[in-house]
């Protein structure tokens, strides 16, 4: 996951969001991923002025301070005669602006995922609120806008990054409704108000939700002990929450189907009817706000800045890709419902949506024999760190240096300065945090922390970035060791990584992962593949206590088992996406949410048609990336067709490793991301080494 970071444009942001990730459905080839958010900031220095004592502003004042600088920038953008206005003194200092706030804003922002003091997170988020409301009037003032258009008027000859930040300040201004009449604008502020308000009730609803299921024990037969033991009981019976680890291991491994089948439906159902009503009054507000705007619906709107563009090209990817996944999911479909009728010994049984994680897990067992607690024995965690730097520093001509007397915000923290081989040019800085510990953010992501900024005078603001995992912690007998989907998680984290600092952006607007929201997971989707490589791993792969590497047929087995039941989680994906479209595309924003969910359910997947569910209630990606969630799958058709170049000419080849990060990584936001994937690719994308990866 890209990290969460503030939207810093010249258009009234949306309100910095929490994680989603627990709310997110299970993704096909194991893994999904949470939607791209703007930059959570931090600057090394400020870092280590702080974590030395010399820095005595609360959080609070230190945001402050950065706005008061800011409006300054702003004073001096105002005073200038609009005949006079120039990319020095009025476009110019807007990028200025977003430079020194990312990296001077960082440590109050950031500090609310990785402190161990409550006090410091609490700061953290209150600093997060000041700057974030200070960016919802930046993107409205008017005075400003009319000296960027002053300036515009000018018809001033600007071409490459410089006509680029022009023309995306003047959309964005647009976007904000700054074109209205005063009575329009008064209007879209309400309603930009209520949507803030509706969407964090819905959030709340989700996660505050205390749904339980009470079973017998003997119903929860083949549960681990450790999640039994971690479950509470009431009167002998044992209390089964919602949250997603609980929900995960009942429908992986619980033998008895109407025990999954009761877990199943009240996670469907979390949320409640509550949230079904706030979220079509969301939907309906949201095509008002589009419509006001200028556009057809929500789509449309929240489309524009994607690669995407328009609803009717995210209805064309969808047409072109189900009759092509179809084929793989009908495959999947026999093959799991011969599983359940050999496991049932009914001939008749079909299958279920509570079905399809415990049969795949069926045939996991069974048919490829891999057991996941063994398969992390050959992946110590500092082994696999060690790996992943020296295949990343072949590759891409680069190398990675510790800096050991760094002061950080925790032990388990770690700084590594990130120099160009060739030139020996420090490109900038990567912070690791790989280890769980209490009131730490609890998922893996990647944080954008200092954009890469060249100023007037010639010098450059490094960028920075910080990654952050929950990988086990080693014991004193024990290392480390990561499972292979951690591992992936991992590699998928550090491609993150590598696209924030191997940017070579001139303007902070479009350093490092500053692309379309549709196409920022895309490299690291496609890192992921290296972690299935016979060569990548026998770097690494070696076992703990005797050092042998990962057998060969064990790995074989593994690739076999990668695309089990790919097929239906594929179409499970394209009907999440599909329903966010038909929400959001609907007519004057009118739409019964649990029909509209019904009815597609019986048109793209299999299954049969399961009453009394509002999945809708609980589905999180409908607050933050409404109109948006093809962009999963759209992001993965690209990872896989970019990645065919270096299964053609190796995926350990420098060659092929430079040509990605100039034509790539380096690029950063800085061009159309349609033209430079295809300039990378030297044709038109297609699907077809996706379709690949799905069936082989």
């Amino acid at each position: 996951m890209e990290g969460l970071r503030s939207d810093f444009r010249i258009s009234t942001p949306l309100p910095l969001p929490r994680s989603t990730a627990s709310s997110a459905p299970k993704a096909p080839m194991k893994r999904m991923v949470c939607p791209y958010m703007r930059k959570s900031m931090l600057s090394f220095a400020l870092l280590a002025a702080l974590a030395a004592g010399a820095v005595a502003q609360t959080p609070q004042e230190k945001i402050k301070s950065a706005i008061a600088d800011a409006d300054a920038t702003v004073g001096k953008i105002l005073v200038v005669p609009d005949g006079q206005r120039t990319y020095e003194n009025t476009l110019g200092p807007l990028d200025d602006i977003q430079a020194k706030l990312e990296a001077s804003t960082s440590m109050p922002i950031f500090m609310q995922y990785v402190s161990t003091d409550a006090k410091e997170r609490d700061d953290a988020r209150e600093a997060e609120e000041l700057l974030t409301n200070w960016m919802i009037e930046f993107g409205k003032r008017e005075d400003l806008y009319r000296a960027v258009k002053a300036y515009a008027a000018t018809n001033p000859p600007l071409d490459g990054e410089k006509k680029r930040l022009l023309d995306f300040v003047l959309r964005d201004y647009k976007r904000a409704g700054m074109d209205l009449t005063p009575e329009k604008r008064e209007r879209l502020k309400t309603i930009e108000r209520e949507l803030q308000k509706l969407g964090t009730d819905f959030q709340t609803n989700i996660y505050t939700d205390e749904t339980t299921v009470f079973l017998r024990p003997a119903e929860l037969k083949g549960l681990s002990e450790d999640t039994l033991k971690r479950l509470k009981t009431s009167n002998g019976l044992v209390a089964v929450t919602m949250d997603g680890p609980t929900f995960n291991a009942i429908m992986d491994s619980v033998e008895s189907e109407d025990a999954r089948q009761k877990v199943w439906y009240a996670y469907k159902r979390r949320g409640g009817k509550k949230n079904v009503a706030i979220l079509e009054k969301m939907i309906l507000l949201r095509n008002e706000q589009a419509n006001l705007l200028g556009y057809a619906n929500t789509v449309n709107y929240e489309a524009e800045t994607r690669m995407a563009k328009n609803s009717e090209t995210i209805a064309k990817f969808y047409g072109d890709l189900r009759p092509l996944v179809r084929e793989k999911a009908k495959a999947d479909l026999a093959e799991f419902t011969a599983e359940k009728r050999r496991l049932t010994k009914n001939t008749k049984a079909g299958l279920f949506p509570w079905d399809q994680a415990y049969i795949k897990d069926q045939i996991l067992q069974r048919k490829y024999a891999v057991d996941s607690a063994k398969v992390a024995e050959y992946f110590p965690v500092q082994a696999v760190f060690d790996g992943l730097f020296q295949v990343t520093q072949s590759l891409y001509g680069i190398e990675f240096r510790e800096r050991k007397d760094a002061k950080t915000w925790h032990p388990d923290a770690r700084l590594f300065d990130v120099f160009d081989k060739a030139s020996n040019a420090k490109l900038g800085e990567i912070y690791t945090d790989l280890h769980p510990r209490e009131a730490k953010y609890n998922h893996a992501a990647c944080w954008g922390l200092v954009p890469r900024k060249v100023w007037a005078d010639g010098s450059v603001q490094l960028p920075v970035a910080a990654l952050v995992t929950n990988f086990t912690a080693p014991t004193a007998d024990k290392p480390a060791l990561m499972t292979h989907d951690e591992v992936e998680t991992f590699f998928h984290e550090f491609g993150h990584a590598l696209h924030n600092v191997l940017t070579e952006a001139q303007l902070a607007r479009f350093s490092g992962t500053s692309v379309a929201r549709d196409f920022v997971e895309a490299p690291s989707q496609m890192f992921e593949n290296w972690i299935w490589d016979p060569a990548v791993l026998a770097k690494f792969a070696k076992h703990y206590k005797t050092g042998e590497p990962l057998p060969t047929k064990t790995l074989d087995a593994m690739r076999k088992a990668r695309s089990l039941g790919s097929g239906l989680e594929t179409e499970h994906q394209i009907y999440y996406g599909m329903v966010d479209q038909a929400y959001h595309t609907a007519k004057d924003g009118k739409v019964d949410t649990t029909k509209v969910g019904v009815d597609l359910l019986a048109e793209l997947e299999q299954y049969p048609k399961p009453d009394g569910t509002w999945f809708q209630s609980s589905f999180g990606h409908l607050v933050g990336y409404q109109g948006a969630y093809y962009g999963y799958q759209w992001s993965l058709v690209y990872a896989q067709d970019m990645f065919e170049r270096f299964e053609k000419l190796g995926v350990l080849n420098p060659e092929a490793g430079m040509y990605y990060r100039k034509n790539i990584l380096a690029k950063g936001g800085t061009m159309d991301d349609a033209e430079m994937l295809k300039a990378y690719l030297g044709r038109e994308p297609r699907m077809d080494a996706y379709l690949k990866r799905l069936r082989e």
